[in-house]
């Protein structure tokens, strides 16, 4: 009796030490995950405040009788097709994230032709509720690359530590992954209403 419970209190005790060393970097890995989604999240809120403005400066630009319909109608389609291109931060790999971004970058590109055709329109170009929405949408441009480094920063962070010897061993056990990096196209990369001053002459 005595062998067998000295037997157990060591297979009680090896686990327990087991358990206390897997805890900590379980929960380090728990608090990164946790910041690659939150950063995520602010990327989205910033490509959704993107989306929130285009109804508007489409209805401030089809006032123009004779503005390009097709110019119009493709940043139109483009919104749509971002909109409808979900992605859940828990659980992207590298084709889901590369989709998500194909669908978003369309819609930048559609943006840019938007106000490049704009600058034929002199009197477009001048109006008020066209200029505050541009200088919005510059705006939020800018914020969505500040956020989409911080999530890179986030998940290299994470990679690392996903990475590292010892906790690599039970990182795929545990469900830890790696992440997918945002890497956008350079094109991308720049917002379509920072200056027009040159297009004009």
């Amino acid at each position: 009796m005595k062998k067998g419970l000295k037997t157990a209190l060591i297979v009680i005790g090896i686990l327990l030490v087991l358990g206390l060393l897997i805890a900590s970097p379980y929960n380090n890995l728990v608090r990164l995950d946790e910041g690659v989604k939150n950063a995520w999240a602010q990327v989205e809120n910033q490509l959704q405040r993107r989306m929130d403005l285009i109804p508007n400066l489409v209805k401030t630009v089809e006032g123009y009788a004779n503005f390009e319909r097709a110019t119009l109608e493709a940043v139109i389609n483009a919104r749509a097709k971002a909109t409808s291109t979900q992605i859940n931060a828990g659980d992207m790999n590298p084709a889901q994230l590369q989709q998500y971004m194909e669908a978003q970058n369309g819609l930048t590109s559609a943006l840019g032709r938007l106000m490049v055709v704009v600058e034929k329109y002199p009197e477009l170009k001048a109006n008020e509720n066209f200029l505050r929405l541009q200088d919005e949408l510059a705006g939020t441009e800018n914020r969505i690359a500040v956020e989409r480094k911080r999530y890179n920063d986030q998940v290299q962070t994470y990679n690392q530590s996903v990475r590292k010897f010892p906790v690599v061993l039970i990182a795929g056990m545990l469900g830890f992954g790696q992440k997918p990096y945002f890497e956008a196209p350079a094109e991308a990369n720049a917002a379509p209403t920072v200056d027009f001053s040159g297009l004009n002459k």
